[in-house]
């Protein structure tokens, strides 16, 4: 069966999706090829290419001979004021804060953007404005939406530049009537002149402020501010991959690095019985999304979580000599990791580290640091989080010599 390409009429002015005219599988050679070549000195000399795809192989979303759609589940919009009292919503033109209008997304999942447009077209209503970033005026900023994968749950936040929202009940009341499958409704409050969607101060507007979604047989609170990924289904995939390659076993001791609210340590605690996690996080509100998530599961004898940076955490069980740790499994933000975070883990002498990077760039860079340490690659392996983009996920695992 043939690959069907897409079209969008915004495509050229949003940039979001480089690839949408691109046949899905010759997207996944470009990706692999791209990381073939960014790791190619450290990868067997001689090998044919049929033998350097095979070290390598790439995962795609399995589409049924189709090209994927639908699978961005948390999808956002900025607002600004537009004519006569209007409110402009949509993407922003690549490079610059010039809104293109948007109506629906071939990427983005089924009713995220009426959720998003709905907010719009209640705050007209109800006359609250949007916020203007040239004078700093104005209440609507952002709208963010997470839909659910798993179950049937959506969270939609609403950013505004302070803390009232005239006529509150009545806006939430007319965004609900136009998204009904909407379950929880949040404010968060960003008066910071800053491109950084989300401030500090969130409250519940709806259904209690959160949701609930579902990895790998495993539940997690979602809250506005929490780090998950935005295309579940192949997230299953890369924790997946993640697990498999820390081979892990009953009674190995797993560090969970960047943890977020706890998400790959908690599948791989589900998926192997007497597990024992630690994840490391210094974001308070994390850690403790992290442990009420533990609870939710089951899993709270088995998964521990401290708030703290890790690097000083790793520091700390190797000068102290406690009970060290067999596997490491780190996904780090595009930035990558740093050399005293990759001291720490050498310092921990585990017996595999697991590296999850969504920029293999910073990935090949950090690895170097890895191999001058004493550990070698066993396996290299390449996930498409975000197909129609350059962007690709991979997952390194590295043996101690």
């Amino acid at each position: 069966m043939g690959f069907k390409t897409y079209t969008c009429p915004i495509a050229k002015s949003c940039g979001g999706c480089e690839w949408l005219a691109v046949p899905y599988p010759i997207q996944l050679k470009r990706k692999r090829d791209a990381v073939l070549q960014l790791f190619a000195d450290v990868l067997p000399s001689g090998a044919t290419v049929q033998q350097r795809e095979e070290l390598v192989p790439i995962y795609g979303m399995d589409t049924d001979g189709m090209e994927p759609t639908g699978y961005r589940h948390k999808a956002a919009t900025p607002f600004a004021p537009g004519k006569r009292g209007s409110i402009r919503s949509g993407f922003y033109t690549r490079g610059t804060h010039r809104i293109v209008p948007c109506a629906s997304c071939v990427v983005e999942a089924p009713h995220a953007r009426e959720a998003l447009l709905a907010v719009a077209r209640a705050a007209e209503e109800l006359r609250i404005p949007a916020y203007d970033e040239d004078h700093g005026r104005g209440l609507l900023r952002h709208a963010i939406v997470r839909m659910g994968y798993a179950t049937d749950e959506a969270l939609l936040t609403v950013v505004t530049n302070g803390g009232q929202i005239a006529r509150e009940r009545q806006f939430v009341e007319r965004i609900r009537a136009r998204a009904p499958f909407v379950t929880a409704i949040a404010q968060n409050v960003n008066q910071r002149h800053t491109n950084a969607i989300l401030g500090h101060e969130t409250r519940a507007l709806y259904g209690g402020g959160h949701m609930v979604d579902g990895l790998l047989d495993c539940e997690f609170e979602i809250g506005p501010t929490s780090f998950y990924q935005t295309n579940p289904a192949q997230t299953e995939v890369l924790y997946s991959l993640a697990i498999e390659g820390a081979r892990l076993e009953r009674g190995m001791r797993v560090l969970d690095a960047y943890c977020g609210i706890g998400t790959i340590g908690m599948c791989a605690a589900k998926q192997v019985d007497g597990l024992a996690v630690v994840g490391v996080e210094q974001v308070e509100g994390a850690v403790a999304n992290a442990r009420a998530n533990a609870r939710r599961n089951g899993l709270a004898d088995r998964c521990k979580f401290v708030c703290a940076d890790a690097t000083s955490y790793m520091r700390d069980v190797a000068r102290a000599g406690r009970e060290g740790f067999d596997a490491v499994i780190m996904d780090p933000p595009r930035a990558g990791s740093t050399p005293t975070f990759i001291n720490g883990v050498l310092g921990l002498a585990p017996e595999r580290v697991v590296y999850v990077s969504c920029n293999p760039a910073t990935q090949r860079r950090d690895l170097q640091l890895f191999l001058d340490g004493g550990y070698d690659i066993e396996s290299l392996e390449v996930v498409d989080m975000f197909p129609h983009t350059k962007h690709a996920e991979t997952v390194l695992v590295l043996r101690r010599r």
